[in-house]
């Protein structure tokens, strides 16, 4: 009896060795991430949500922050990963880009933010070119841009629809927050001469107006019950014409931006305009029709519609009530992006000032992409998105101390 009972319990020993085993290698293979608790602290925070918070600190559970206050009345619960920075921000937020489309190589194969076999396809999704693997997508979060709007390109009448992702993840899946979430639209000199057609204005214009007219006829029969939902551009027209998806205008001169208005206007359709360089010669107009602004990358180089571009314009439309975002956009030469945090510097320093800068590359661009739910701002429930700077963002000598998405510390520099 003795013999089998310690044959017993040599096999239980072995069996609890062998699921001891088992759980360590689960736990070295899926490390814990959105299930950290994690504690960053800042000589200033900003919150987005009120004035900002000297000697600050931002709890973090499961992904959300849980609570943020000032260090003597936040108390940090033992077991809390710390992390200290002398800035502690929202993460960042690019309104438009063409990241994970247009890669780091400059070569074909990494290069899906236009199409050309067409200038008006609505029905081409940034989901299904979106690479999460490329390493623009990287760079951008080491920069603290923790969600981006990106998609295609401008340069066709219709492009394609976008998405907001977050930079993280493997798959397009792992990194979506959301898709369809704009449809990419260009007037003026800014379509590509890589389409026959159109060659002027006035055919681009006929050219969306033409589609704009099949799509309240195909809303009014969706509507009836009378389609299928098998004509994939007309039921992205229709959901235009219907407010489910914006439009999203990339014009630079006054005048192809009195013609985007004056569309709007005619259709109805909810649209943000991109780009945007003479937007401080229609200040009226634009904020009549309320439409917010993707405000052009501040760097952009002069020349063409965007000769007169201004440093000062993300000043004068915010000074005049219109809400404002920044974008990278999207550059026809390598390394294929900007750096959304350096565009909006230049803003910072002709006019906008740090914090108004702050707000419009924050909870302000938050609000124009319709996701300030779950981003843009420090507050408890939302998601636990964070940049951390070694002094003031916008200055060039500034480096990122750590950046979290979702909870989990996605850059940390050595």
């Amino acid at each position: 009896m003795k013999i089998k009972e310690n044959n017993r319990m040599k096999r239980a020993g072995k069996l609890a060795g062998l699921v001891l085993l088992v759980i360590g290698f689960a736990l070295s293979v899926f490390p814990e991430s959105a299930d950290a608790q994690i504690a960053v602290k800042g000589e200033t925070v900003y919150t987005m949500n009120g004035n900002a918070i000297s000697n600050g600190v931002v709890l973090i559970r499961d992904g959300k922050i849980e609570r943020v206050g000032s260090a003597n009345r936040v108390n940090i619960p033992s077991g809390y990963e710390v992390h200290e920075a002398k800035v502690v921000t929202p993460g960042l937020i690019d309104a438009r880009s063409v990241v994970g489309l247009a890669g780091y190589y400059n070569q074909d194969h990494d290069q899906d933010q236009l199409e050309t076999s067409s200038a008006v396809q609505p029905e081409l999704r940034a989901s299904d070119s979106y690479n999460a693997r490329e390493y623009l997508v990287q760079y951008l979060r080491e920069h603290g841009i923790t969600t981006i709007q990106t998609g295609h390109g401008p340069g066709a009448v219709i492009s394609g629809q976008m998405m907001i992702i977050k930079p993280v993840g493997d798959t397009v899946d792992q990194a979506l927050v959301q898709d369809g979430t704009m449809l990419s639209m260009t007037l003026g000199s800014g379509v590509s001469r890589a389409f026959n057609s159109p060659g002027t204005r006035s055919k681009a214009v006929a050219m969306l107006r033409q589609e704009l007219i099949r799509a309240k006829d195909y809303a009014a029969k969706r509507a009836e019950g009378e389609t299928n939902g098998t004509d994939l551009k007309s039921e992205v027209m229709a959901d235009l014409i219907d407010g489910k998806i914006t439009a999203m205008i990339n014009v630079q001169t006054a005048q192809d931006i009195n013609t985007a208005v004056r569309l709007q206007r005619e259709f109805g359709f909810p649209m943000v305009l991109e780009g945007a360089a003479e937007a401080y010669l229609l200040i009226d107009e634009i904020k009549e029709a309320g439409v917010p602004i993707i405000i052009h990358p501040k760097m952009a180089r002069p020349g063409g519609a965007m000769k007169n571009v201004s440093f000062e314009t993300a000043s004068k439309l915010r000074e005049a009530g219109i809400p404002v975002a920044f974008q990278s956009g999207y550059e026809g030469y390598v390394p294929k992006t900007r750096v959304v945090r350096y565009e909006a510097a230049i803003a910072a320093a002709n006019g906008l000032g740090m914090e108004n800068t702050l707000h419009a590359l924050t909870i302000g661009a938050a609000e124009i992409l319709g996701i300030a739910d779950r981003v843009g701002s420090l507050e408890r429930g939302k998601d636990a998105d964070i940049a951390m700077f070694d002094g003031d963002p916008f200055e060039y000598l500034t480096n990122v101390q750590g950046v979290i998405i979702n909870g989990e510390v996605v850059y940390k520099p050595e």
